[in-house]
């Protein structure tokens, strides 16, 4: 049996095996257009995590050794960037070599979150930030090409894994108190920084730690708590009150929601067994179960238009299908764009305009076998098989920061 904190780690693109396998005859459905992103530099692999309103994703990128980038691995090293209209930048790092992002929403002004490496090392040996390296690693919000660090609740690590368009973030942090589940670790804390600020959250069942995965424009953050090698709960944090929303009694966790209070996830089956895509509305559970030969799923975005969007995994939890859930019908969103170069495996985010940010294996040319963070944008039409352009990766600009800057319009802080 796997456990739901197996599922909730795999889904970090170091951990993917894609798959290349394509099935199923493509349904009437909006086609989507293909914008590669491509990575950065010369490194192997890339993924976009989320996307605001405008199109513009946050993307996190890195090195695996080579001819494993398509195996479960640990990335060599890894960045945060952000990508407008083909221009890639860079968002640097607090100091270490490396800065990654669970989720890390971009809000539409531009500010985005994640974490990243110091130049500290941990005193407690945690690897937080998943580089094995031993470096402390801190939240941090991005803006106006700056990096600033988040504080934790005492401790010395944290993750930010969302932001909101009032500059409301959430995340975890730990605490000065040792998890005595865990020890040397330190418990995490479930929290929402605001204006800079960490306020920790409740858990619920007894649990130590947790996560705020995401918090919505209304200040609603979801999540999971959990205590050390225990079951997980998916989480909602309402006005500061924490309620453990439906599952089957074998774990789920919850990775987005949208203005309405909808809520995605994955939530462990009856059984035990596996892992399905969860939708949770009105105090229910909707179960959405992966595409026919495949093993799990994760849902990890919504939008308001209840459109969810997500992974499934084969029964070695490699990445398989990227999909759209929608009317109650599970769609492979490869059967919804043309491209014989491009197999999505990973769909992250949704916004309000129904564009995707996403992940997939180039099955050709120099890139082959590398994984490249792709933008999907829905166009006016029905398909039988897909008639979607492709968009060739636009390189990366050497536009001076001060025209880019004009060009963002980013918000000032509101931390």
């Amino acid at each position: 049996m796997i456990t739901l904190r197996q599922l909730r780690n795999i889904w970090l693109p170091w951990f993917a095996t894609i798959v290349l396998a394509c099935f199923s005859d493509a349904v009437a459905q909006t086609s989507y257009k293909v914008t590669d992103q491509g990575t950065l530099d010369n490194d192997n692999m890339s993924c976009a995590m989320t996307l605001n309103n405008r199109g513009w994703t946050a993307i996190q990128d890195g090195n695996a050794l080579p001819g494993q980038q398509d195996m479960i691995t640990t990335l060599l090293n890894g960045r945060d960037a952000i990508v407008i209209d083909g221009v890639q930048v860079d968002l640097g790092t607090l100091g270490g070599k490396n800065s990654f992002m669970n989720w890390g929403e971009i809000n539409d002004r531009g500010q985005i979150v994640g974490y990243s490496e110091t130049e500290a090392l941990d005193p407690n040996g945690e690897d937080i930030c998943g580089f094995l390296t031993g470096h402390i690693c801190l939240p941090f919000v991005w803006q106006d090409f700056h990096m600033k660090a988040l504080p934790t609740l005492g401790g010395n690590n944290g993750q930010a894994s969302s932001i909101n368009s009032r500059g409301l973030i959430a995340g975890t942090a730990e605490t000065a108190a040792t998890d005595p589940g865990c020890p040397p670790h330190l418990i995490s804390s479930p929290v929402l920084w605001d204006k800079g600020k960490p306020q920790p959250l409740p858990t619920v069942d007894n649990d130590t730690d947790g996560d705020a995965f995401w918090v919505n424009d209304l200040g609603h953050a979801v999540g999971q708590t959990e205590s050390c090698n225990q079951i997980t709960h998916a989480v909602s944090w309402i006005n500061g009150t924490a309620s453990a929303l439906p599952d089957y009694g074998n774990g789920a966790v919850a990775f987005g929601n949208n203005d309405l209070d909808q809520i995605v996830g994955a939530v462990g089956s009856p059984d035990g067994s596996t892992q399905w895509a969860a939708l949770w509305q009105n105090g229910k559970l909707t179960p959405i179960k992966p595409l026919p030969g495949d093993y799990a799923a994760i849902a990890s975005g919504i939008n308001k238009r209840g459109q969810v969007v997500g992974s499934t995994f084969d029964s070695n939890l490699n990445w398989a299908h990227a999909f759209i859930w929608q009317d109650n019908v599970m769609t492979d969103l490869n059967t919804l764009f043309a491209s014989s170069n491009l197999f999505a495996t990973m769909a992250n985010k949704i916004n309000e305009r129904g564009q995707i940010s996403a992940m997939a294996i180039v099955r050709s040319g120099p890139d082959e076998g590398n994984i490249h963070a792709i933008l999907l944008t829905p166009v006016n039409e029905s398909i039988g098989r897909s008639v979607a352009e492709e968009v060739p990766a636009t390189p990366k600009s050497n536009v001076p920061a001060n025209l880019i800057l004009q060009r963002l319009r980013l918000g000032r802080p509101g931390q």
